[in-house]
C-alpha cells in the first residue's frame, strides 16, 4: 500500500486548481521550473573545496607528540 493512490493524487491536483486558478496555473509551474533549474545549475557550478590534509602524528620513542610539517 503506497502513500498515494490515483484518487489522492486527483484530489491535489484539483484543490491546486482550485487555489490558483487555470489562468495562474502555467506561470507557477514555470516559476517552479525556473527554480528548480537555476538551483541545478548552482549545483552543478559548485567548485570542490580545498581543504588541506591533516598533519602527520607520529609519537617518538619517549612517548611524546610531534607534529612532522
Amino acid at each position: 500500500m503506497g502513500i498515494f493512490s490515483g484518487w489522492h493524487l486527483f484530489i491535489v491536483l484539483l484543490i491546486v486548481l482550485v487555489v490558483f486558478g487555470a489562468g495562474k496555473l502555467p506561470n507557477v509551474m514555470r516559476d517552479i521550473g525556473r527554480g528548480v533549474k537555476s538551483f541545478k545549475e548552482a549545483m552543478s557550478d559548485k567548485e570542490p573545496e580545498q581543504t588541506e590534509p591533516p598533519p602527520v602524528v607520529r609519537p617518538t620513542i619517549e612517548g611524546e607528540v610531534k607534529k612532522n610539517t
